[in-house]
């Protein structure tokens, strides 16, 4: 599943970070991609949500955690 969601998310954004973090039916993902600029959050995790939402909606996934930010803020959350 993980290598699944990670093409997904590669395919369908430009993604310039990304980390994902399988533990059983948990998923935590961490994207940075510049589709994000200008996008509130919500919007952005709507984003990576509709390409993993088949997971959720079979129950392969049953809790996700997203922290989706453009290439700038994933560079400046280490200053």
């Amino acid at each position: 599943m993980h290598d699944t969601i990670e093409q997904r998310l590669r395919g369908a954004l430009a993604v310039d970070h990304l980390d994902i973090v399988l533990d059983g039916n948990r998923c935590s993902i961490a994207i940075a991609s510049d589709d994000f600029e200008g996008l509130n959050p919500v919007r952005r995790q709507q984003l990576v949500y509709q390409h993993i939402g088949d997971f959720i909606s079979s129950g392969e996934i049953h809790a996700v955690t997203i922290n989706a930010m453009t290439a700038a803020q994933w560079l400046e959350r280490d200053s």
